[in-house]
């Protein structure tokens, strides 16, 4: 579905899509740095380079190289060094929004939160009993 939106990095009017958010002219331009970067990474020297290391030689924002990692274009099976950050710490992950170490807190808070309304619920058990009045 499309809809108008500004471009996060220049500010013009576009339609935004579910395959780009960006305008046309930030696409082309992020395009060309892509095609840098991959054409960097390509060197069978460079294919274990850091994401530090490809700023550096290539001068591409780190977001862009997140970005692209997210969206399967440098894929960590190629490129093992590659990753973006866990969306809860900052980890550098290849998968998901969230770190194993934070998946896992996740989970367990999650537990405890549910074992804590069990108990809650249990508290609010009423019992009643007959009186008898034949005494």
């Amino acid at each position: 579905m499309e809809e108008i939106s500004n471009c996060p990095r220049c500010g013009s009017l576009f339609m935004k899509t579910s395959f780009r958010d960006v305008c046309e002219n930030c696409y082309k331009e992020e395009e060309n740095l892509y095609d840098k970067v991959y054409k960097f990474l390509r060197k069978r020297e460079n294919r274990a380079a850091t994401i530090s290391r490809v700023v550096e030689a290539t001068g591409v924002d780190e977001e862009l190289i997140y970005k692209w990692v997210r969206k399967g274009r440098l894929q960590p099976a190629v490129f093992p060094n590659m990753g973006y950050p866990c969306d809860n710490c900052g980890k550098i992950i290849t998968k998901g929004k969230l770190c194993s170490d934070c998946a896992d807190q996740l989970r367990h808070d999650l537990e405890t939160f549910e074992k804590e309304q069990e108990r809650k619920k249990e508290r609010n058990i009423t019992y009643y009993s007959l009186k008898d009045d034949t005494k």
